[in-house]
């Protein structure tokens, strides 16, 4: 009982023989040209000319399949050992499809270079383990390739990808992650820092007191992001709109929505009223110039307009929410 507790269901890659490790070669070439199509697929409709640059480089994974077959062939027959690679201890993973269904074009690319060092990486030890000739320069051959591929990769980049059509793609992808985080988050904490202020700053001249003030504003912002996150994901599914995923949208939406109420809400944690009520001034003051900095940054608002937009709009709600406490 005890052995099976002690003993790990992979095997060590120096216990495998010469014929499992032309296995293993084989089924992880089968894999990464398989990973490299799907990446094809998922990029075909926004990023046509990367995704033919992973239609050839999956090619090239199965050139390496056809001559690693051809080496077992000769050695040791028609029937191939059934090892892959999640059945040895420390050799290099491969996301599952699920995890790798919503990568951008950047962690793509630089999950398929990452890719590559593993496989050269595992060619070289498979060589320095190999000592039939043929099979030690076939395998050799094969790390100096797998170490190329990035040379592959940016060869075919320069074939299918010019600099004009990257500069493009990345123009989409900067695009498509400003329609479904960026603008979504920021009118959420738009909405969450200036719609919260006069409630809360209301509450703490109206009592004095910074607990009341404090339930005051985490209700309100709690409220407020719920709201806000409905409304988001309900009003749009994205799929004429091109703003992607209605959850993502209002997960971004609701979640800014309460952090940007919540900023000024915590300092009446602080028990005495000034210090409180000084420090929620002072955020609120860096938060709306945040804001103003975002919407100049990632919507291109020029910067003095966003500034008399949020800044001065945010400073007249704080002082109706004053004015109506002291009343």
């Amino acid at each position: 009982m005890l052995a099976r507790f002690f003993t790990s269901p992979k095997r060590s890659f120096s216990s495998l023989s010469e014929q499992e490790i032309l296995a293993l070669a084989i089924s992880s070439e089968e894999d990464d040209a398989r990973i490299y199509l799907a990446y094809a697929d998922q990029l075909r409709e926004q990023y046509p000319q990367s995704a033919k640059v992973f239609e050839d480089m999956a090619e090239v994974e199965h050139t390496h399949r056809n001559q690693l077959i051809e080496m077992h062939r000769q050695r040791f027959g028609e029937r191939i050992p059934l090892i892959r690679r999640e059945h040895v201890r420390d050799f290099y993973d491969r996301k599952p499809d699920w995890l790798r269904a919503n990568q951008s074009l950047d962690q793509i690319r630089t999950e398929a270079e990452t890719m590559e060092q593993g496989a050269y990486r595992f060619y070289v030890e498979a060589a320095q383990r190999t000592t039939d000739a043929a099979t030690r320069k076939l395998l050799g051959d094969l790390a100096m390739a797998e170490q190329g591929h990035e040379e592959i990769a940016s060869m075919l980049g320069e074939r299918h990808t010019p600099e004009d059509v990257k500069s493009e793609e990345d123009a989409t992808s900067h695009r498509q992650f400003v329609l479904t985080y960026v603008q979504p988050g920021l009118a959420g904490l738009m909405d969450g820092s200036v719609s919260t202020l006069a409630p809360i700053f209301a509450a703490a001249f109206a009592t004095g007191d910074t607990w009341q003030t404090f339930l005051v504003g985490l209700s309100a912002s709690v409220g407020a992001g719920i709201s806000m996150g409905f409304t988001e994901a309900a009003h749009d599914d994205g799929k004429l709109s091109g703003r992607g995923s209605p959850l993502k949208r209002g997960l971004a939406s609701g979640i800014m929505t309460t952090l940007g109420g919540l900023g000024h809400a915590l300092p009446y944690l602080i028990p005495h009223f000034w210090t409180a009520t000084i420090t929620a001034g002072v955020i609120v003051f860096f938060e709306l110039w945040a804001i103003a900095f975002i919407q100049n940054k990632y919507m291109e608002t020029p910067f003095l307009r966003a500034a008399m937009q949020v800044v001065l709009g945010g400073s007249l709600v704080l002082a109706a929410g004053i004015l109506i406490g002291h009343g």
